[in-house]
Parts: C-alpha cells; structure tokens; sequence
C-alpha cells in the first residue's frame, strides 16, 4: 500500500517560531507610551510658544468665529489684524511710520555713512600705537572689524569721478598697512597707517 507524502511539507519545512522577530508584548506598549508622549510634547511647543502668562488658549477662524484677536496665518484676509495689514494673504502690517524698517533719505543716508567714517577714522588712530608695540595681530584685526562698514560707506558716498580716485587711494593705504603688519615691518606699517588717516581725511574733505 503506498503512503502519501505532502511535499509541501516534506521540501519546504516550517522554520521554527523565533522568539526575537516579534517584540514581546510588554516592550510594544512600553514603546507607544512613549512615542504617545512624544507626540504630545511636540504638538504642545507651539501652544507654548504663543501663550501668554494668565490666558486662556486663543484660536481664530477666518476671523469670524474664536478670538478676532490672535493670528490665523493669514487665512482670514486681514479681518482678524487690529492694522491693516501688508496683503490681503498677509499677517504682516502694512509699511508705515511704525514699521521697523523704514527707507532712507538722501540726508539721513549720507548723514549714517559720514557717522561710520568718522568711527573709522577713530579706530584708524589706533593703529600707530599697535605698530609701535609691534602688536601686530591688533593691527589686522583693526583693519577687518570695522573696516567692512567703512568700504561700503565710502563706496556709497564716492560720486565723482575725483572723490572714486580719493577713495582708492585711502583703501590701497589700508591694504598696505595690513600687507606691512603681516610682515611685521614696524617702520612701512607706521609709514602706511599714517598715510590711511590721511586719505581718509582727503576723502571726508571731498564730499
């Protein structure tokens, strides 16, 4: 008599139940308990971020409905901002005398880049004390602290074709006096600081 085999069963066994596949059952909860934390926490930080001390939670809906006072991202068109604001898609105020930035005049334009010459000319005086104390590192660093503020105001003051001249001068004179501190020549870097107070003095008198 002959005796079936199934060869599903005989070709392909069953690999045995591996305990280390499937997490036990404790270790999953504890798990979900946390990411449930988690979550919680990081859906709280923008509440925490807008609440003031006192209030109670704020929400608006295109500004009909909840408090027409807190921000609806701009949802709302402007119908739930106290000012009218920059764009109907904006919470942003609409430019005016109170806005934070406000654009310069002529006058007040030159009148900020003059105040940043004359705080250059300041540090500038500097330099000749640092040479003589062979303090090199204090006279680069002179040059590149400040320095920065003073190109752009020279650059945006220089209108002639004279006053362009005066001020490649006053720069060459800089860049000199840095080249000379690295080098650590005390007599050109003298020589060199002087002559950027000079030109810087040539240029301010040219405007």
């Amino acid at each position: 008599m002959k005796q079936t085999v199934d060869s599903s069963s005989s070709c392909y066994p069953h690999p045995p139940s591996n305990p280390y596949i499937t997490p036990p059952k404790q270790e999953t909860n504890r798990r979900d308990a946390l990411a449930s934390v988690a979550a919680a926490g990081a859906a709280l930080v923008p509440a925490v971020a807008n609440a003031a001390s006192g209030d109670s939670p704020k929400f608006s809906v295109f500004g009909v409905v909840g408090d027409g006072t807190s921000l609806s991202e701009g949802a709302a068109y402007g119908s739930d901002q106290s000012t009218k604001v920059y764009s109907p898609y904006s919470v942003y105020g609409e430019v005016g005398p109170d806005s934070l930035y406000k654009k310069a005049n002529a006058d007040e334009f030159t009148s900020r880049k003059k105040a940043v010459l004359a705080e250059s000319r300041t540090r500038l005086q500097k330099l000749p004390g640092y040479a003589q104390k062979k303090e090199w590192f204090n006279v680069r660093d002179e040059l590149t602290r400040y320095m920065y503020e003073t190109r752009g105001a020279v650059r945006g003051l220089a209108k002639t074709t004279t006053q362009k001249e005066k001020a490649d001068a006053f720069f060459k004179a800089m860049e000199e006096t840095y080249l000379q501190a690295g080098f650590k020549s005390q007599d050109k870097t003298l020589a060199a600081s002087e002559l950027s107070i000079a030109t810087l003095d040539d240029f301010v008198a040219s405007l």
